[in-house]
Formats: C-alpha cells, structure tokens, sequence
C-alpha cells in the first residue's frame, strides 16, 4: 500500500528509529514551539492506520470504526474515568425482582442537528441492528433481549423483541433470562441509539460529515477518505462541560514506522494502540527510555481455520498446527511488548488463574496428530496450505515466525497472502481463505463473549464455519443458569470443546502499547481496549 508521507519514512531511515525515539524524550519543549498555543490546547492530533469502515454504530466492526462511534455517539450508559459502569443518557435505570425487566429513565438529550434524542431512537435503532437485512456484525449483542435472536434469524417479527418506547424518555427492556452483564453490554456502540428520522430519509447518512448525525461528545466535522477526519466538540451534548477539547483531528496514514516518526516529529500526540502498531524493534527502546505506555487488555490474537476446507476439515489437523507453535517464542522474540502466550482461548485478568488446555510447542504431539489425521482423510500429503492476513507490518512478522516453525516442526510449506484491510475481512467473512489472522477485544468482561462466537455456524463473526451441538447446549445452559458458580463452570467445559476442536489457534493475549505526549491527559483506555475522548484534555 502507497505510503502517505514518503519524506516521514526517509527521515526515519535515515536517522533510525533509536535516535528519533531518544529524542522524543526532551520534545515536549520543541512541540510547543511547533504549533500555536490553541492547537496545544484545545487539539488532539492522532492517526489512524486505515480508513475506518463505517461510523454507523449498527455496522461498525473494526477497532478504528467502533472507537469512532464512542465519541460520536452516546449510550444509557459509559465507561467512566474510574473504569466503572457510570449512567449516561439514562438518568434512571430500574431492574425488576426477577431481574429481567430493564426499565431506563433518559435525561435531556439532543442530536447534533438539534433533534431531541428519545426512547424512540433507541427502539428503532436496537430492531434496525436485529434486522437481518442490516447485517450487523454484533447483532448477537442483543441476543440477551427477548426474541432478538429469533428476529435475527427471520423466525420473528422485529414487533416481537423485547424493548419498547413507553413513551419519549422511557424504554423499557425484558430479557430472556437473567443477564448479569446486560448493563454493561449497553454501554458497546451497537446499543448506541441513530436518528430515526435521519436514517429513515438517508441510507448514505453516515457516509459523509454533511449528513452524519450523532448525539457524542464529539460530531463529524470533515472527512476526506484516505487522508484526514476531523472531529470537534458538539455544542448540544447533554454534558459539555465534560469535554475540553475542541477538535480531534486525525490523519490516515498506514505504516507503524511512519506513525512513530509523526509522533517523534511532533505531527501527532499519540501513536501505537489502538490505531495502530508501533514498531516491534522500536519496542526495547522505547520501553528503555521510560516513554512505552503498556496495558493488558481482555484480547487474544488467534488464527482460524476454514473448517469446510480440507485439510481443516479434520480436528486432529487442526490441532497438529496449533501444538507445533512455540508461541513463547513469538512473544520474545518477535512482539516484545510483554504479551502472554494463549493456551487457551479466553484471558483473565489474573494470570496466575489462567488454565492452559494444551502446551506450548508440543511438537512430538503435534508430529503425530498431523499423521493420525492425515491417515483418516486418505492423504499422502497436504495440499497447498496459505495464511491470509492484513497489511501490517507486525502481523507479517508472526506470520513469518509461524510459517518457518510450521515448516520446521512438521515440514509444512505455507504461502502468505497479504491483503488489503477491506478485501482481507470480504474474504474471511465469505470463506475465501484457509488459515486467517484474527483477533477478538472483548466487548464485556465475561468468558461468554469469546466463547458465543462460534456458537452458531453462521454466526456473523465465525468465519471458521465450526459447529458443534454439545458446544451449543453448554452455552444455553450457562445463558439460563443464574448460580454465577455452575455458570462459570458450564462456560469451562464450553471453552474445553472448543480447544479439543480447535477451529481457532490462540496464539497471545494482546497488551496495548503505545507513547503518548505527556501534555495529554484524561484519555480513558478501558480492560477492553478502546478509548473514550470524552473527558481528555491537553495542559
């Protein structure tokens, strides 16, 4: 992909990355004489990696599009400060006895061309996402509703789902069953409520910043395409006086090289997670000079397998390529960033309790598992086995270090095929692919969210086209178990299936690592992940 600033890249090689990042560490004087006082201020300057795929919070399903959507839009409920679930656009939430019955009281609140944003809004948009015709990738969000799911699949009529205006600042909400994360769940942008009104006249209404509607912090100011997004302060947000910038502005240029020059250069206030990658050898240093920022994230880095496409057809093929990894090794030697190896599929926050359900470069196990399942598909050896991944710097890396350990432990060749951001994700989602570069940020604290992605075979997120019936039922037993306890315990054996099946290869727990000026404060990064702009401000 055409690099954006040639000169940026050349200074970078000319100098090196060691010298430019020793450097930033006594620029803050030499920022401030960059740019005019407002700009230090009252401007948040930062880049995105790729062009995001949509601020339509129904349709929007990559890192740069829903981090988008949380300053553009507002929910019931936010992710404060503190990290704790906080009431948003609801002044008022009340939980019935059986704890089923959601009942959400919303403040006064406009839409960013002056509309008043009602409960209205809120019932259209969460039926518009249930929608089969919408598509929305995180339609399963709402599978805790009454009916979602059934209105999801077509078996009912979207009148059928359990939420409902009351009346302009009422909604109310009846679950399935008890949902102790439901709250929080309202909180990810596909909860978010659109302007009924807006969306009904204009498909293309989040297409351009002359239509885009939002009721966030922030609204969409200006956005050319692969090249520049402007976001500044919405006078008519229910809590301005929260927010303290006036713009965020933010370049589109790929390349983890290039990032980190702009930020040495004084282009930009922050670089790396999560718009991006910071470069792996610039890791050491960085975190040398005291200026890497590192958080971990409830996140895993996992490969699929494209199980209706032989060789992965067969379990025991798939295991082979997952035990032959030394992820150890990736970690150290390729990442740096203090990742941990996944041995499982779900993370937690206490490592110490992490349970592994295979081990780590298990290749004498994995030589004879290839064998086994190779005999049982009739085959005296593999066809031509390729990963598809994004362009990107740091995923080409691991892929590199898994090809070369894939081909040393069980003499596989394996082909790289790298692709553009839009092409590569068309790709996973239609099956057009063997093994595929993927990853999963949860959207709530609980196992569920990781292990409800492949509950359905064509769910909208798994591409690995796995299904399993015993898989299915444990997860609708822990849905409907309210004794937190047997719930985990049903979850555990969830996750066990899906490891002795292994349609995915968890590879490392991801961390976030990022530099960042320090003039900046009151970015809200939370154990997911993504950021909030909200309350950030520049000294």
């Amino acid at each position: 992909m055409k690099l954006r600033s040639k000169r940026a890249l050349t200074v970078l090689v000319a100098t090196g990355v060691v010298a430019a990042s020793a450097a930033h560490a006594g620029a803050s004087e030499a920022k401030t004489q960059a740019v005019s006082p407002a700009d230090s201020a009252k401007v948040l300057r930062l880049n995105l990696s790729d062009e995001p795929m949509s601020i339509d919070p129904a349709v929007a399903d990559d890192q740069h599009s829903l981090t988008l959507a949380r300053a553009l839009f507002d929910g019931l409920v936010r992710i404060g400060p503190d990290g704790k679930l906080q009431l948003s656009l609801a002044d008022k939430m009340d939980v019935s006895a059986d704890l089923k019955t959601y009942t959400f009281h919303l403040r006064e609140a406009k839409w960013s061309n002056g509309d008043p944003v009602t409960a209205h809004d809120f019932e259209y948009a969460w039926k518009r996402v249930l929608d089969p015709n919408t598509e929305s990738s995180y339609a399963y969000q709402l599978f805790p509703i009454l009916n979602a799911e059934k209105a999801n699949s077509g078996k009912e009529k979207l009148d059928a789902v359990g939420v409902k205006a009351v009346d302009a600042k009422t909604l109310r909400v009846i679950l399935e069953q008890p949902t102790p994360y439901f709250a929080e769940l309202t909180a990810f942008p596909v909860f978010y409520p659109v302007n009924q009104k807006v969306v009904a006249a204009n498909p293309a209404w989040a297409e351009e910043a002359s239509t885009h509607v939002g009721n966030g912090p922030y609204k969409l100011a200006s956005w050319n395409r692969d090249d520049k997004l402007t976001l500044s302060k919405n006078a008519g947000y229910w809590d301005q006086a929260a927010v303290k910038l006036d713009k965020l502005d933010f370049s589109i240029s790929r390349g983890e090289d290039q990032a980190l020059a702009k930020f040495d250069a004084g282009e930009v206030d922050m670089a790396g997670a999560p718009f991006g990658e910071l470069p792996l050898h610039a890791l050491p240093i960085l975190q040398e000079k005291g200026l890497l920022h590192t958080k971990p994230l409830a996140a895993v880095y996992w490969y699929k397998f494209n199980t209706e496409q032989a060789p992965f057809t067969n379990a025991k093929i798939r295991k082979a390529f997952a035990y032959a990894l030394n992820r150890q090794a990736i970690v150290d030697t390729v990442l740096k960033g203090n990742q941990e190896p996944a041995l499982t599929a779900v993370p937690v926050s206490d490592k110490s309790k992490q349970p592994a359900y295979f081990k780590d470069n298990d290749q004498k196990l994995a030589k004879t598992l290839l064998a086994e399942g190779m005999k049982e598909l009739g085959l005296a050896k593999l066809p031509p086995i390729a990963i598809s991944l994004n362009q990107s710097p740091v995923h080409q890396k691991v892929a590199v270090e898994i090809q070369r350990q894939w081909k040393q432990t069980l003499g596989v060749e394996v082909q790289l095929q790298e692709l553009e951001w839009k092409v590569f994700l068309e790709n996973l989602h239609n099956g057009d692919y063997q093994i595929g570069r993927s990853g999963w940020f949860a959207d709530y604290a609980d196992p569920a969210n990781f292990l409800e992605l492949y509950k359905e075979k064509d769910g909208g997120l798994n591409d690995t086209k796995w299904e399993n019936k015993t898989y299915q039922s444990l997860l609708q037993q822990a849905a409907s178990q309210a004794d937190p306890a047997k719930r985990q315990q049903l979850l555990a054996q969830a996750e066990k299936l899906l490891m002795d099946e292994m349609p995915v290869i968890p590879i490392y727990f991801y961390t976030n690592n990022w530099v960042q000026d320090k003039k900046v404060k009151g970015i809200v990064m939370d154990d997911l992940g993504y950021l909030d702009f909200k309350w950030a401000s520049k000294e």
